[in-house]
């Protein structure tokens, strides 16, 4: 395979290397492998912090700056970080009023988060904790016990980081990403494998001709393979798996997340495909996002993730953001 990078065992440090050139509003610490917000702490603000294994850009450190994260731990490659990069984030951005650990549900980072508040409640910080489950596909995985946390991460991590910036204490801020979690559903298509640098070649066989429903975002096995489908029938699938489970009674935030390999037009296809399903089933979308957000490399695939929307989520979801990878309003 062939692959932009100089060597695997870099991978990750090159790409901090590269965000701090690109981000100079951002403290990128290369070798502790965090991301944080340049104006750190802010003052009277609860922190966000999270993290994970690397690979699923711009998620985490992509979501790094006003109105979402304050600090973001890389691990390696579909791999947690460890609970010192934790405590050394929670420490980077404490103002005194509180740390939101979010934590997607799998087992290293649901592990490393829990030591980390430990050893940070340990140094007088505060901290509370969120963990994002959202994936219907399946129950227990390669990497979980129970739902794994895939796109509405993206969700928890903007609408808390909103209520934590207009000056939410960490009790209502810590509601808030609690309610989003347990709002939020998500089913994920893979076209085609991705591939990782260490090792080179594709991370599961995926005959040409098949596709893989339900599979997670490190290319972990979903529901079943069946041969390929079209955009419709893949949208038909995907929106009734999520509304099986969630079941909203008004209207949903939807994410339409490519997994890295799948151009736009084919993403903005499948959006509209996703818009006519929840049509058709009398789900009105009050907003919607389209792109590559929560990542699996270079997978060709794409996620659906639907999220209850009452007034107060969807004005925090509207409140301004400037990260490197969501921005508006500002």
């Amino acid at each position: 395979m062939k692959q932009l990078i100089n060597v695997p065992e870099t991978v990750v440090a090159d790409a901090l290397r590269g965000m701090a050139a690109a981000h100079p509003e951002l403290t990128v610490d290369v070798e502790n492998r965090l991301v944080v917000r340049g104006d750190a702490p802010v003052r009277d603000k609860v922190a966000l912090v999270s993290g994970g294994g690397s690979g699923h850009e711009p998620l985490h450190g992509g979501f790094v700056g006003h109105g979402m994260l304050d600090a973001a731990c890389a691990g390696e490659v579909f791999t947690s970080p460890v609970p010192d990069q934790m405590v050394r984030a929670a420490a980077a951005v404490d103002s005194g009023a509180g740390v939101l650990f979010v934590v997607k549900n799998y087992t290293g980072d649901v592990l490393n988060f829990e030591m980390a508040a430990e050893l940070a409640e340990d140094e007088g910080v505060t901290v509370a904790k969120v963990l994002v489950e959202d994936d219907v596909a399946v129950t227990d995985s390669t990497f979980t016990a129970g739902r794994r946390g895939t796109g509405a991460t993206l969700f928890v991590e903007k609408i808390a980081g909103a209520a934590a910036q207009e000056g939410a204490p960490l009790e209502r801020v810590e509601a808030i990403a609690r309610q989003v979690a347990g709002s939020a559903r998500s089913f994920g298509v893979a076209l085609d494998a991705c591939t990782t640098p260490a090792k080179g070649s594709p991370t599961f066989d995926l005959p040409s001709g098949e596709l893989e429903l339900g599979i997670g975002i490190h290319g972990e096995p979903g529901r079943e393979r069946r041969a390929m489908m079209t955009s419709g029938e893949i949208a038909d699938f995907a929106v009734d798996a999520v509304l099986e489970d969630l079941r909203p009674d008004g209207p949903v935030l939807a994410l339409v997340n490519g997994m890295g390999g799948t151009p736009l037009l084919e993403l903005y296809g499948f959006g509209a495909e996703v818009h006519r399903v929840l049509g058709e089933r009398g789900v009105p979308v009050t907003r919607t996002l389209v792109g590559n957000y929560v990542t699996s490399l270079d997978m060709a695939g794409a996620s659906v993730t639907l999220c209850r929307a009452d007034e107060e989520l969807l004005r925090l979801w509207d409140a301004p953001v400037r990260t490197p990878g969501l921005r508006w309003g500002v």
